[in-house]
């Protein structure tokens, strides 16, 4: 049987790599691959008439396609699930940072998500086993990083949703004390540890409302 697979990377030994790996996948599937190194080749390819593929590997940094606004893997996979909505995405990725991991699982759900420094050839072809039997797979750092992100939810007690809901609402931290029973210097304390939930190192009400808004709290 054979599995057509776009793998999209601008490292192309990286590509050649993956190429070798699933050739030895134990399911009996001819791998046939097309390639892309940069996101302009891969809109091309993915949105170009008739075109079908059972597989999408992605990396998550690419060479940008400014004129059509589109600049990471990330965005590439949203163009996936648009013009191949049959294929299963499976996200490459050198970041370990876990908003940016917990991001893609959220906004893409690929079916596949590795860190690249987590994998070795054996693991690619479990999660390339589970994949095709519809499973969902996440390497090693990505379940580490996402389950510590989301035990901080301790941040987020009832007064930091309440002053996040209200800065969504387009209230000023100088007017939350009338909406809170807090005090001015114990708001700004408490947006330091919104800050720190949100991996922001240094923003402001906007930011932390674009952040609630990515993560869906508000």
């Amino acid at each position: 049987m054979k599995l057509k697979v776009l793998m999209v990377d601008d490292h192309p030994s990286m590509l050649e790599g993956y190429k070798i790996i699933l050739s030895y996948n134990s399911l009996g599937f001819e791998i046939e691959t097309t390639t892309a190194f940069n996101c302009e080749a891969a809109y091309e390819i993915i949105t170009k008439k008739n075109s079908t593929f059972d597989m999408v590997f992605l990396d998550y940094s690419l060479p940008a396609y400014e004129a059509m606004h589109i600049n990471s893997g990330e965005d590439l996979a949203i163009l996936v699930k648009t013009h191949l909505p049959n294929a299963k995405i499976v996200m490459l990725t050198s970041h370990s940072e876990a908003l940016i991991l917990y991001n893609i699982v959220r906004n893409i759900e690929p079916a596949g998500l590795l860190v690249k420094s987590d994998f070795s050839a054996d693991e690619l072809l479990t999660a390339f086993e589970v994949m095709v039997h519809d499973g969902i797979y996440h390497s090693a750092t990505v379940k580490q990083n996402i389950k510590e992100l989301l035990s901080k939810k301790v941040y987020l007690d009832v007064f930091n949703r309440q002053i996040i809901t209200l800065l969504a609402q387009g209230i000023k931290t100088k007017s939350l004390p009338s909406h809170l029973n807090l005090s001015i210097s114990t708001i700004e304390k408490r947006k330091v540890q919104i800050r720190d939930y949100f991996g922001i190192q240094k923003g402001n009400d906007e930011d932390i409302i674009r952040e609630a808004k990515k993560l869906g709290l508000v």
